[in-house]
């Protein structure tokens, strides 16, 4: 009795594990259907580095600090910050770092590169079995609106993959820790999550994870807020394409530091300083910018958002200012930074 018991408990608990997502028996990554499933399996998370460096066959536990996700043929995309190691006073990106799947698989990755203006870095696992497991996400084609909805997969506080959904809120803003615009998003998201994927309701990428907006906590306590910002996607897909190509990445300069100024009842981009290319095209300060490449200006962001997304270095842009009571078209040939 005791033993047919035992028998009929085992296949029940059998049972409940092939019902779960990601345990018993499953289809391929590769084919997975659901966006919700697939981005959950090509997200991975970014072990945290160990003091002591040499391998142990077993271990009896393992930290997260961070996440990323896999656009296939083996590259991992996260954030730079995720994967930084702190030698003394100075910052270190690691050549390799160690992943963890959703089945809790363990990969070793090799960096392809970084790029410091996005808070990016790639990289690749080269165990070949491991691009048949991992399933991949791609970036999405079409152009973010502000009230989409969006959900994000990766690990807050080092647990998970933990899924999170929300909607994006201003597209065009910007933070000192990235040169490039960011947008808000209204979801949860905790220290653990950057570097995790911002998915479309079909499962495409459309932004990197790279900061929350943090509350007064305690010294050294890990934090969590309904406020998050993500890279663009179209920037991500950009600069990645870039470092699997072994391109380094260029942003334009014009060259200006801008304020603001009210001209009749409108506030207006000025110019507060110009230096490089924009003092060499004979642009000045107090210079009201107006227009560039006949596309209006409308805040300081705009124009950066303009200048990264839409041009690029040694490109020849024509900027329309007033200064003082008249308007100037000038022909300004980009930098590179």
């Amino acid at each position: 009795m005791k033993l047919m018991q035992g028998a009929i408990l085992f296949m029940m608990i059998l049972f409940f594990m092939m019902s779960m997502p990601g345990i018993g028996i499953e289809a391929s990554p590769l084919s997975v259907p659901d966006p919700l499933e697939r981005a959950k399996q090509a997200t991975v998370g970014v072990l945290r580095h160990a003091a002591d460096s040499s391998h142990h066959s077993t271990q009896s536990q393992f930290a997260i600090r961070g996440s990323g996700f896999h656009i296939g043929d083996g590259y991992i995309v996260t954030a730079r910050h995720a994967v930084e190691r702190r030698e003394g006073s100075k910052a270190k990106i690691p050549e390799y770092i160690s992943i963890i799947t959703s089945q809790l698989t363990e990969y070793s990755a090799e960096l392809i590169g970084v790029n410091g203006f996005l808070d990016l870095a790639l990289y690749r696992i080269h165990f070949k079995q491991a691009e048949s497991r991992l399933a991949f996400v791609s970036f999405g084609e079409d152009e973010s609106r502000q009230g989409d909805e969006v959900f994000t997969i990766g690990y807050p506080l080092g647990w998970g993959p933990a899924l999170a959904f929300g909607r994006l809120g201003n597209l065009r803003t910007f933070l000192p820790t990235a040169q490039t615009r960011l947008m808000q998003v209204d979801l949860s998201a905790c220290s653990g999550n950057s570097g995790g994927g911002l998915f479309n309701t079909q499962g495409d990428v459309i932004g990197l994870v790279h900061a929350i907006i943090q509350s007064e906590t305690k010294e050294n306590e890990r934090r969590c807020s309904r406020f998050a910002f993500a890279v663009p996607g179209v920037m991500v897909q950009k600069i990645v394409e870039e470092l699997q190509a072994g391109k380094s990445f260029s942003f334009p300069k014009l060259g200006i530091r801008m304020t603001v100024v009210k001209v009749a009842q409108q506030w207006r981009v000025a110019v507060a300083k110009a230096k490089g290319p924009a003092r060499d095209a004979g642009i000045h300060k107090h210079d009201v910018l107006l227009s560039i490449n006949e596309q209006p200006i409308t805040s300081a962001s705009q124009l950066k958002s303009y200048l990264i997304e839409h041009t690029v270095p040694g490109q020849i842009i024509e900027l329309r200012v007033l200064r003082g009571d008249s308007e100037k078209i000038l022909k300004v040939t980009l930098g590179s930074v």
